[in-house]
């Protein structure tokens, strides 16, 4: 019993799960309509745009004294206007960090007990745990979430795994580093 104990916390210290993928605007995208949902800072976001719109058009009519079938009409035209806003904001982030990641060509991203470890054809980067606090998991994603406010989004798209074994190796490692959100 004693030697299983002992082989388990060597294999889990050299755990890893590969996954080589080219990123995609719909894995940006998909990352970020999770972080919109998971997180406080993503449903804030999501809020407030048709919020203060709704509020901004209630309070220009009610100071123009306007109909109150005016003002009602205008209220849902502000929340439809709004949630079209919060909806293109959220495209134009996948844009930009899509952007940012496709110069890196096809990636080749190791997870470890240590970290992330990605290789691009034209540049690469680690990161260890504690530049994320979070995951989630999409049916197509794993994203990795940090900070409080979720600032740092990392994407890794499950169709990369070299083997359907390194999905579970890599839920296994995030479950052990971060939390699922």
């Amino acid at each position: 019993m004693h030697l299983d104990e002992d082989h388990e916390q060597r294999t889990q210290g050299t755990e890893s799960a590969v996954f080589i993928y080219r990123p995609t605007f719909e894995d940006f995208h998909g990352a970020v309509r999770a972080r919109a949902r998971k997180t406080g800072a993503g449903r804030a976001e999501t809020v407030l745009l048709p919020l203060v719109t709704i509020c901004l058009t209630v309070g220009f009519g009610l100071s123009r004294e306007l109909l109150p079938v005016v003002v009602a009409v205008s209220a849902v035209l502000g929340l439809g206007a709004g949630l079209f806003g919060a909806a293109r904001g959220r495209r134009g982030m996948a844009r930009r960090l899509h952007g940012a990641m496709a110069t890196y060509g096809q990636c080749r991203t190791e997870v470890d007990e240590r970290g992330t470890s990605t290789t691009g054809e034209t540049m690469s980067y680690t990161a260890d745990w504690k530049l994320f606090t979070h995951y989630a998991e999409t049916s197509e994603l794993f994203v990795l979430l940090g900070g409080t406010r979720a600032s740092c989004v990392a994407v890794l798209p499950k169709r990369g795994a070299q083997e359907p074994a390194d999905v579970d190796r890599l839920r296994g490692i995030l479950g052990r580093n971060l939390r699922k959100v």
